[in-house]
């Protein structure tokens, strides 16, 4: 029976034990070598992964919710930008042995930046996450608002927003406690500006329309209730 066949599940001591008797025995044959390393990197690499997932869940843990401190002046919402994300996330990811790089990619989706974040743990473990985010220039209603270079650094910024969030599970804005808070997600970047756009070509009241749906702002509206609040606001155009 060879040395191999004997080892089941084995921890990171003893393998490297055994392969140091392995590598001292003159017997042992060059292809139980390589079968013999091959266990032992899935063995770190289980490890590695592991220690990256308790790593993440702890950072996650001790993330709270973070206070808008800026305002989309086409949206007229308030978000927390990402020099405040870092300020609050950065000490927290980096007391639990991870780091994060960013980078992007061609994306397969056309006028579209691909934002690339990688997570990396002192354990040696990385993971990359990735969202693509448009970079045609172009506004609400379709018209030219930008240069494509102005567009391009547009889309890394709020690409590289989007994906801090997403890995730390961040939460924006105050807790409710009048009742009228809901769960679950909230209308993206491009319905906002839809909804902003159709409002006022309508000439609808912002400031009614808003406390008629019970929020704070346009980015507050839940994503399920996009269709019907586009319904409505059609309706006023009709009864224009």
């Amino acid at each position: 029976m060879s040395n191999v066949a004997k080892i089941e599940q084995p921890d990171t001591g003893t393998m490297m034990a055994v392969i140091a008797r392995a590598a001292s025995d003159p017997s042992v044959d060059l292809d139980k070598m390589e079968r013999l390393l091959q266990m032992k990197e899935r063995i770190d690499a289980r490890e590695t992964e592991a220690a990256f997932n308790a790593a993440l869940c702890a950072a996650q843990s001790e993330t709270g919710r973070i206070s808008a401190d800026a305002v989309n002046p086409q949206t007229r919402s308030n978000y927390a930008s990402y020099a405040k994300l870092d300020k609050v996330l950065r000490p927290i990811y980096t007391k639990h042995g991870l780091a994060l790089s960013f980078d992007e990619a061609d994306s397969p989706k056309p006028e579209h930046v691909r934002v690339l974040c990688h997570v990396t743990h002192k354990g040696g473990h990385h993971k990359t996450y990735q969202k693509d985010m448009p970079a045609d220039g172009k506004g609400a209603k379709g018209g030219d608002v930008m240069t494509k270079t102005h567009a391009a650094g547009a889309a890394m910024s709020y690409g590289m927003r989007y994906l801090l969030k997403g890995i730390f599970n961040v939460a924006v804005g105050e807790e409710d406690n009048d009742g009228n808070g809901h769960s679950g997600p909230t209308v993206s970047m491009d319905q906002a500006a839809n909804i902003e756009a159709l409002l006022t070509e309508v000439g609808g009241d912002k400031r009614r329309f808003l406390a008629y749906l019970k929020v704070e702002s346009i980015s507050d509206i839940p994503a399920a209730n996009y269709a019907t609040v586009i319904k409505e606001i059609e309706a006023k155009r009709a009864r224009s």
